[in-house]
C-alpha cells in the first residue's frame, strides 16, 4: 500500500493552522475580536476547522497502518505499536504540562490535570484498537459500522452529556469527559471525529484498488460534506417537531459537531482534488512531524516546564498588526525546529541516551556505598536490640 501523500499535506496543513490559530487566539487584544469583521469572522471560522481536520486525519491514518497488514487481532504487529504510541502521547501530554518550577518546590500546578489534543488522540488511538481487537473475528462490515456508531452517538448525545459535571469522578478522570475544570479538549466528543477518520480509512482501504476511487470519493465526500453543512440542523429541526425529544432541539441550537464534520469532509475532497500537486517535500515532511512541531509550539508558546513562553508575557495584548506577521515567523520558526530535529534525531537520541549512560555509572558506585552502609547500620541496629546475635 504507497503512502496517501494527501493525507500528509492535509496533516501538514492542519499543524500550520493550529500554530497560528494558537498564537493569534493567545496574544490578539480583545479589542480586535469583532465576529462583524469580515477578515477576524473567516479567520475564526476556518480556525474552527483545525481541530477537527487533526482528529479526523489522526484516526484515518492510524486505522491505515493498523489494518494493511496482513496479520489479525494480537498477531498484528500493529496493534503494540499502536498502544505505545496511544500511552506515548498520552505521557507526552502530561509532561508538557509540567512546571519544573513547581515540581522544585514539591508542588503539582492543577493544570497539570487538564486534558489536551494529545491526551483525546492518545486515548482516541487506544479506542480504536480496543474496538479492532473486539470486531477481528466478526464480519467485515462490524468494524467500520461500530466506529461509525461511536461518533454518531458521541454527536447526537452531545446537548445531554455536555451538561453533565462527572463530579463523582476525581478531577483526573473528570477532565476526560468535562471542560468544567478547564480541560480545551475533552474525549467526548472529540473521539467522535478520530473515530469517524478511522471509519473513512476503513471504506478507503476497502476500495482503494476501484478504477475511479478519487473521482467518485472527492464527489461523495463534496455531497456528504454539504448536506452537514447546510441540511443536517434542518434535519435535526423536523426530528424534534415529530418526536419532540429534546436532543434534536439541542442540536438545532448547536449543531457545530456536524457541520464541522461537513467541513472535514470538504477538505478532504479538496486535498484528494488537488494531490497531484502536494508532492512538496518539505510541506511532506510537516506532515510527517507533527508531534515535533505540536511539542515545539507547545514549549515556545506556552511555556511548557518553565512557564516562561510568549503566552505569559504578551496573553491578549497585541495588535493584529503584530500578531499576523509574528504568527507567520512563528509557524516558521516551529516548523524549522521540527524539521531540525527531525534531520538529527537519532544523533540527539543517542547523545541524551549517553548522558543518562554516564549519570548511571556515575551514580552506581554512590548508590553501591549507600547500599551497604545502610546495610551495615540496619545489622548493627538489630543486634543492639537483641533482635540477632552477635
Amino acid at each position: 500500500m504507497s503512502r496517501l501523500y494527501f493525507i500528509d499535506a492535509m496533516r501538514a496543513w492542519a499543524i500550520l493552522m493550529m500554530l497560528q490559530g494558537h498564537f493569534v487566539d493567545g496574544l490578539l487584544d480583545p479589542v480586535f475580536r469583532d465576529d462583524s469583521n469580515i477578515v477576524y469572522a473567516t479567520w475564526k471560522y476556518f480556525r474552527g476547522i483545525t481541530a477537527p481536520v487533526f482528529f479526523t486525519v489522526s484516526g484515518f491514518i492510524f486505522t491505515l497502518l493498523l489494518i494493511k497488514v496482513p496479520e489479525k487481532g494480537w498477531q498484528n504487529p500493529r496493534v503494540m505499536k499502536g498502544i505505545k504510541r496511544g500511552l506515548q502521547l498520552l505521557f507526552i501530554g502530561y509532561l508538557l504540562r509540567l512546571n519544573l518550577f513547581g515540581l522544585l518546590k514539591g508542588e503539582v500546578y492543577g493544570s497539570f490535570y487538564l486534558v489536551d489534543v494529545l491526551h483525546c488522540i492518545g486515548l482516541s488511538l487506544l479506542g480504536i484498537i480496543g474496538v479492532y481487537l473486539l470486531t477481528t473475528k466478526k464480519k467485515k462490515y462490524v468494524f467500520p459500522t461500530v466506529l461509525l456508531g461511536i461518533t454518531m452517538v458521541l454527536f447526537l448525545l452531545e446537548p445531554m452529556y455536555k451538561q453533565w459535571s462527572f463530579s463523582f469522578l476525581p478531577d483526573m478522570l473528570a477532565n476526560y469527559l468535562t471542560k468544567a475544570n478547564g480541560s480545551v479538549f475533552t474525549l467526548i466528543p472529540w473521539m467522535g471525529y478520530t473515530a469517524f477518520g478511522a471509519f473513512l480509512s476503513v471504506v478507503f482501504s476497502r476500495y482503494r484498488a476501484m478504477k475511479h476511487l478519487y473521482p467518485v470519493s472527492i464527489g461523495v465526500s463534496l455531497i456528504t460534506g454539504a448536506a452537514l453543512i447546510y441540511y443536517s440542523t434542518p434535519l435535526f429541526k423536523v426530528l424534534f417537531d415529530t418526536t419532540g425529544i429534546t436532543v434534536f432541539q439541542g442540536l438545532v441550537n448547536n449543531n457545530y459537531l456536524f457541520i464541522r464534520l461537513g467541513n472535514v469532509m470538504v477538505v478532504f475532497a479538496v486535498f484528494m482534488a488537488l494531490r497531484q500537486f502536494l508532492t512538496n517535500n518539505t510541506l511532506l515532511r510537516l506532515g510527517q512531524n507533527t508531534l515535533s512541531i505540536y511539542v515545539i509550539h507547545f514549549i515556545v508558546l506556552y511555556g511548557s516546564f518553565t512557564g516562561l513562553g510568549i503566552y505569559g508575557f504578551l496573553h491578549h495584548g497585541v495588535a493584529p498588526a503584530i500578531v499576523v506577521p509574528g504568527a507567520a515567523i512563528f509557524m516558521v520558526l516551529c516548523s524549522y525546529l521540527a524539521l531540525q530535529y527531525d534531520a538529527q534525531e537519532e544523533v540527539i537520541k543517542t547523545r541524551i541516551a549517553g548522558v543518562f549512560n554516564t549519570i548511571r555509572e556515575q551514580a552506581e558506585p554512590v548508590l553501591l556505598f549507600g547500599y551497604r552502609q545502610l546495610r551495615a547500620s540496619m545489622s548493627w541496629l538489630l543486634r543492639v536490640i537483641g533482635l540477632v546475635k552477635s
